[in-house]
């Protein structure tokens, strides 16, 4: 069975390599940052699904069940009104901007130390946020395939990056684009056949499926206890800022959205994947319902993390040994369209944003050189994060993610906030300090509310943080 998964890996990047290569064989940094302005809405909605949901919500989303049933669903409720805020208010804007980066708009309000902070900030999140999607994935895969053929996890991780290189290496934002439609394809088959492989185990045809989930006590979506981390409001105000700052207030993102014709064009794209957030994850959650019946079915320990539950329940056999081969494949598919897409955004933020590439006084062929040499550099950065993740280890992963995100993407919120909704300018030098004390702050509140408020922070902490960038960016503005 290992080799027939090996075989059908292979099979898959070569059919990915053979998609990339459509995209052209140019090698410019109009093609890489900005796919030259014509990709069609659809191929980036549908690639975005791929991107956005990832492997972590792969594995992660049915494990959540067991502890918060299905109340992430008041959090994918407030996807729906975030990506709307980003459709409607942040795309005319760097539509108008004509923006690569999305931090020139920071520039251009602020001035460069501006600028520099957002993109620095975008850079951390992204490369920490990417890299632990990507720790999970190759986790997975190195107990399932690397391991039993004694491959060591750096090599497991390894390798799967080289092979990203190779396809973005040349084309970037313009070859992904069609690569994401292919793995977004793969991921949500592989979602499908799981849940029907755990459907048969169970005996259940579509009416029971359906009957075995809506009957579960796992499939509870809504809590009003304000005291839970799971409360309604919590979780839906914070899918909303969540949406805002994850993906209007980031690089990689919002990369595939500027490259659409039009900002109507861009507009109906973020509306289109942003509906289908529901159902996808309504998918998952349904898998993780009936993940847990095949284990009381079969006899099998629950696993204590989440994480786990998907994993054990396939390494058990109990659903056929021949789901191995779609899991895996979906489980690359997903770590490559997250991984890939994170590597060309920090490549062209990294570019555009710090080394201002753009503005220099040089050739084509030397700028193209130039970013290839980020670009292998970002690579490198990103098989260390992942190795450190490895010797740390973690809870679960999207947890961590969203943990992550209430701290780092705080003062993107806050300074976005500010330039927008005021005309106040603060001063040049505050900007860094400010974005800085942010993510301190927010960690103090963190470790003090639950000792003195009795109150524990859920991912609610990030409004919290953009506010504090907000009140700390108005004390130190003047009139401008």
């Amino acid at each position: 069975m290992i080799l027939q998964v090996l075989a059908a890996m292979a099979a898959y990047f070569l059919l990915l390599l053979f998609v990339s290569r459509r995209s052209g064989s140019t090698n410019n940094n109009d093609t890489f940052f900005r796919a030259g302005h014509s990709s069609h809405w659809g191929m980036v909605a549908f690639g975005m699904i791929g991107a956005s949901i990832s492997g972590v919500s792969l594995v992660s989303v049915p494990g959540w069940v067991g502890t918060t049933g299905m109340t992430y669903l008041q959090m994918c409720f407030g996807f729906i009104l975030g990506y709307a805020a980003v459709a409607f208010l942040l795309l005319p804007l760097y539509y108008r901007l004509r923006l690569t980066s999305i931090y020139g708009y920071l520039g251009q309000r602020f001035g460069q130390r501006a600028h520099r902070t957002g993109s620095l900030f975008f850079i951390i999140s992204k490369l920490t946020g990417a890299a632990a999607r990507m720790y999970l994935a190759c986790l997975v895969l190195h107990e399932f395939v690397a391991r039993p053929l004694g491959i060591p996890f750096p090599l497991t991780v390894l390798v799967p990056l080289l092979l990203i290189w190779c396809y973005t290496r040349r084309n970037g934002i313009a070859a992904l684009v069609r690569t994401d439609v292919l793995q977004t394809a793969c991921l949500l088959l592989s979602a499908a056949i799981l849940l029907w492989a755990a459907a048969d185990v169970l005996g259940l045809d579509l009416q029971g499926t359906i009957t075995t989930i809506r009957r579960s006590p796992l499939s509870r979506v809504w809590e009003w206890d304000a005291q839970s981390p799971q409360a309604f409001w919590r979780q839906f105000l914070s899918g909303v800022f969540i949406v805002i700052v994850m993906t209007g207030l980031d690089q990689d993102m919002m990369q595939k959205n500027l490259t659409c014709r039009s900002l109507g064009e861009a507009q109906r794209d973020m509306c289109t994947y942003g509906l289908c957030f529901v159902p996808v994850n309504l998918l998952l959650l349904g898998l993780g319902v009936l993940l847990h019946s095949v284990c009381m079915a079969k006899g099998l320990a629950i696993p204590s993390r989440g994480d786990e539950l998907l994993p054990t329940v396939i390494a058990s056999g109990v659903l056929g040994t021949w789901v191995t081969i779609p899991f895996s494949i979906g489980l690359i598919a997903a770590a490559f369209s997250s991984a890939d897409s994170a590597l060309t955004s920090l490549t062209t933020s990294v570019c555009v944003d710090l080394l201002q590439l753009e503005r220099k006084e040089t050739n084509e062929a030397q700028q193209s050189r130039q970013r290839s040499l980020v670009h292998i550099c970002i690579v490198a950065l990103f098989l260390a994060c992942i190795l450190v993740f490895y010797e740390v280890g973690s809870g679960s992963v999207i947890d961590l993610i969203y943990r992550l995100a209430s701290y780092t993407y705080a003062p993107l919120l806050g300074l976005y906030a500010f330039g927008i909704l005021t005309r106040r300018r603060p001063a040049d030098r505050a900007i860094p300090y400010v974005a800085l004390a942010t993510p301190a702050l927010c960690a103090a509140l963190d470790y003090l509310a639950p000792q003195y408020l009795n109150y524990h922070f859920g991912y609610e902490l990030l409004m919290v943080g953009g506010a504090l960038t907000f009140l700390g960016l108005w004390a130190t503005s003047f009139r401008g």
